[in-house]
């Protein structure tokens, strides 16, 4: 009778091992069933951008840990490049409609020559502000990045390469550009929220 009894508990423990293996193999937690919340680093408020500079946020995830960053820095950077660049074409296209110079057509298309090579040349001073790199269980890498760029070095680059162009000197003003690129910086900043 004894025996009878305990190859009952053998079998019964046996079926719930089985089970318990199946909601393994399917990668369902029972305890972890309905919504499950994120945690995405280098992300919020605190990583949008500002009156006072251009900020971007990206991931990036690879098995190898170090292409991880690499992919989530480069994410980034585009994604600053592409911001910086958008807000300076409506700051130029502002500047040129509020100024008074003879010829708009051309100094549209300096602005817009000019924004390029700006923003390439600063987006190497793109300071990390965030960096967080995780390990799923697979065993790939998950980096997340925030970089900043102060908007005071957007403007002071612009100022000295519109300050050199010899067709714009005499009709360059600097401080209404200045005026207009601040207000769009707040209007952006504003924007976000």
């Amino acid at each position: 009778m004894i025996l009878v009894v305990a190859m009952g508990f053998g079998v019964t423990a046996c079926k719930k091992k089985k089970g318990a293996t199946k909601t393994e193999d399917t990668g369902v937690n029972p305890k972890q069933q309905g919504e499950v919340l994120i945690n995405e680093y280098c992300s919020g408020d605190q990583y949008l951008s500002t009156k006072d500079a251009f900020r971007a946020t990206a991931t990036g995830e690879s098995m190898d840990r170090e292409t991880a960053k690499k992919k989530a820095k480069s994410n980034a950077m585009s994604e600053l490049s592409k911001t910086i660049s958008a807000t300076m074409k409506v700051v130029g296209d502002n500047y040129v409609n509020s100024s008074e110079v003879n010829n708009k057509e051309q100094l549209t298309e300096t602005f817009q020559e000019m924004s390029r090579t700006v923003v390439d040349q600063n987006l190497k001073g793109a300071v990390e502000i965030c960096e967080k790199l995780t390990q799923k269980p697979d065993g790939s890498y998950v980096s997340y990045v925030a970089i900043e760029l102060s908007g005071e070095k957007i403007t002071n680059s612009y100022n000295e390469r519109l300050s050199k162009d010899e067709k714009l000197k005499a009709d360059y003003n600097y401080e209404k550009f200045k005026e207009t690129f601040e207000k769009e910086m707040t209007k952006m900043a504003e924007d976000q929220k």
